[in-house]
């Protein structure tokens, strides 16, 4: 039972912002005072040892060298160095380090980087290599960062490090929920599978050093309420846990080696995810043999007994988070390790596990070898936003464009239009080009900078007007803009939500929650476009946002609508390509775009019956998977594995033919249903995809191998299975019953393995 003084303490706690502000002032003392430059510090200990001690001796193991290391530090130096800032320890030289770094889409917070489109938007590419090149491209940028901070004596400086907190892989479960942005979409298949590619890129492949670590999280089943995220409780039945809210965390982690995992602020199964012995020791290590640390969200362990109340004390959350997986704290709550050793709450051999996990990384990343022998280290500040990254930001952005719909105004024909009004909120603001966790572009392309540079160059005249505010009803400026409109040819009404209306807890005066309470456009955005088109001239809906928005009247009225989410800071130039047709579209939505709440149920729980295409059985306004092209692609010649024995995979191979008069991209998706599982199972799961270039005429054959997992159920208790049974497989543009597919049967023989 919580005492009187934990149940006074137990308000609602400070936004991460807050958090982060104060962490950042401690943090540059701490620096100031403490940090000494390496070059002081390989001096300190070469002078102070007889010989070379085991740690700083390249040519042991890592594993040899972190034991060695933490086998000479006192209880006070090991219990600072399991808190975010860990503070260097001069005697031992072991230097500085923020372990808080962030890099969702490009090095966040850390001044000029090159930003890539969101991860919403990344998601949408479909594309794992490309994926995979933005996230290598990151931790370059990252390793320039790093060490011209390192060559300035900024060792330890928070973002300039190499411990990323990233990538988020949460399912996107509920359109409410204001962090999805930061996520792949609602898929598991698609969201491990880019976590795994996104993972792999930032880490590197480097036998012997990582270039960076990458942090799946916030594991594990978590996605809003935001503002109940510190006490709530996230129920799941043992299938919905395994089949939905866990398979993308186990590919990052035995798929791409992702070497650390963050916890989430909530409860699952009235565990504390930071301190669940289930989730952190019994599947995360035991399971799937996890050999990283983990770290909790910040101020998560202060939520254990201050709001979960699971305990009373910062001493007892401590000892119960360490104690259970969770190696490093992102607050100080772990600074009261040292009273809880004291008190018997926990003893150092346990701590040991955790301070051999962190120095382990940390060696791995080259901290304690010269640079001449840590391959990254050469990478020069030069390489941060060069124009090599900024061709790839706007490569990805042009990818990531999804077109909803398109009665055939585009592309724009050249030299149709002479004048062109571009309005809306969204059209000439930066702030929804970046999302959230994000850097400071040397330069980002607007959309009505990318519109304008493209229709000037066409030998149109562009005029724009504002026209309304973001949400705000001000009806004053409709005229006016109406005016303007009646004198162009074409209108581009550049609209949607933007960080201020969705986003994280406390992270937004507008929206303090940070989740939506309607998925419709504003409403003074509605009435605005409804005037828009009342003047009776053409209008291209451009959309930007982190989620689905529920058009309902823009679909049925306008003749083109896309979404370039928020597209980084080439946004602009990705937009005007696809609207003039020099790029052909081929994003595909990794999110259901609901016709209205009214088809989703309860925010609060978190069973997956209705909820995302899977489980999803009405009428959406834009199925997962869905996004068009300006030219047509035909499917043929489907070839299955008839039969396969129970525990085997399956091969699916089909012939797709772009048939239209343009080069372009196809995203080649495979659907599997299981026919007779003996347990529930979803309508249909994709089970893989592929995208594909094309040129007009051209035919290519995609193979996929459909693995046991892809054919696995799960028992009530959680059991994966694979039964013998009849399987169908669905390949095409997009979902069966939304996309022209070819559809086909295997059959799996034999007895029921357990996987």
């Amino acid at each position: 039972m919580a005492t009187r003084s934990s149940r006074k303490a137990a308000k609602k706690p400070a936004p991460k912002k807050a958090v982060k502000k104060a962490a950042k002032k401690t943090v540059k003392s701490a620096i100031k005072k403490t940090a000494p430059k390496t070059a002081k510090i390989a001096k300190t200990v070469a002078t102070s040892a007889t010989s070379v001690p085991a740690y700083l001796n390249t040519a042991l193991s890592f594993e040899v060298r972190a034991a060695d290391l933490v086998s000479r530090m006192t209880l006070e130096e090991k219990v600072s160095q399991m808190v975010h800032f860990a503070a260097a320890i001069e005697r031992l030289g072991v230097p500085p380090h923020n372990w808080w770094n962030e890099c969702l889409h490009g090095v966040g917070r850390a001044g000029v980087a090159t930003v890539f489109p969101q991860a919403i938007a990344l998601a949408a590419m479909w594309n794992k290599n490309l994926m995979n090149q933005v996230a290598a491209t990151i931790a370059t940028e990252g390793r320039a960062k790093f060490h011209q901070a390192n060559r300035e004596g900024r060792q330890g400086e928070q973002y300039y490090g190499l411990t990323f907190w990233t990538p988020n892989i949460n399912i996107f479960r509920d359109p409410r929920w204001g962090r999805g942005h930061e996520c792949y979409g609602e898929d598991p298949h698609l969201t491990g599978e880019l976590g795994v590619a996104f993972c792999k890129g930032l880490q590197g492949d480097d036998p012997k050093y990582f270039k960076a670590i990458s942090t799946p999280k916030h594991y594990a089943v978590h996605s809003g309420p935001e503002a109940k995220r510190h006490g709530f409780d996230a129920v799941v039945s043992q299938r919905d846990l395994r089949e939905t809210y866990l398979p993308h965390f186990r590919q990052c982690i035995q798929e791409a080696n992702a070497w650390s995992v963050m916890g989430a602020y909530n409860r699952t199964n009235g565990e504390a995810c930071n301190a669940s012995i289930t989730l952190l020791e019994n599947i995360l290590r035991q399971e799937w043999g996890f050999q990283g640390y983990v770290v909790s969200d910040c101020g998560a362990i202060c939520d254990i007994y201050k709001n979960h109340k699971l305990v009373d004390t910062p001493e007892a959350a401590a000892a119960l988070s360490v104690k259970n997986g969770c190696d490093l704290s992102c607050d100080d709550v772990y600074l009261s390790l040292r009273k809880a050793v004291k008190d018997g709450l926990i003893d150092e051999a346990t701590m040991d596990k955790s301070l051999h996990r962190l120095f382990y990384a940390r060696m791995r990343l080259g901290h304690f070898d010269p640079d001449a022998m840590v391959p990254f280290a050469s990478i020069p500040a030069s390489k941060n936003d060069c124009k090599e990254h900024r061709d790839l930001a706007a490569r990805a952005a042009r990818e990531s464009v999804v077109l909803l719909k398109n009665d055939g105004l585009l592309p724009l024909p050249r030299g149709r239009y002479g004048k062109i009004a571009v309005m809306g909120p969204n059209a000439n603001v930066i702030r929804p080009l970046l999302g959230n966790y994000n850097g400071e572009p040397s330069k980002a392309v607007t959309l009505l900078e990318g519109i304008t540079n493209k229709a000037v160059a066409d030998g149109a005249a562009v005029t724009f007007f504002e026209g309304c505010h973001l949400y705000k009803h001000d009806r004053g400026r409709f005229d006016q803009a109406a005016a303007i409109a009646r004198e162009s040819d074409l209108i581009i009404a550049c609209m949607g939500i933007t960080p201020q209306l969705e986003g994280e807890e406390g992270e937004w005066e507008e929206n303090r929650s940070g989740d939506r309470a309607d998925i419709t456009l504003p409403g003074v955005q509605e009435e605005f476009l409804r005037a828009l088109h009342a003047t009776g001239k053409p209008v291209v809906l451009v959309l930007m946002g982190g989620s689905c928005l529920a058009v309902n009247w823009a679909d049925a009225n306008l003749p083109a609508i896309l979404t370039t989410w928020y597209g980084g800071e080439e946004a602009g130039t990705a937009l005007a390509d696809v609207l003039w047709g020099d790029y052909n579209p081929a994003g595909r939505s990794p999110v259901t775009w609901y016709k209205g709440l009214d088809q989703v149920p309860d925010f609060e729980n978190y069973a997956m019956a209705g909820r995302t295409y899977r489980f999803f059985a009405g009428q959406p306004l834009y199925p997962f998977g869905h996004g068009l092209s300006y030219t047509n692609f035909e499917y043929a010649n489907l070839r299955v594995t008839p039969q396969v024995a129970a525990g085997e995979s399956a091969t699916v191979s089909v012939d797709v033919r772009n048939t239209g008069p343009r080069d372009g991209d196809e995203v080649v998706q495979l659907y599997v249903k299981d026919v007779q599982a003996s347990v529930p199972t979803p309508r249909l799961t994709l089970r893989g995809f592929d995208r594909v270039h094309l040129q007009a005429g051209e035919t290519k054959t995609v193979t996929f191998v459909v693995k046991p997992s892809h054919m696995s159920c799960w028992t009530d208790d959680g059991k994966e299975m694979v039964e013998p049974g009849v399987f169908e497989v669905s390949v095409g543009g997009g979902q069966p019953g939304f996309a022209t597919v070819q559809t086909a049967t295997f059959e799996v023989t034999g007895e029921t393995v357990m996987l």
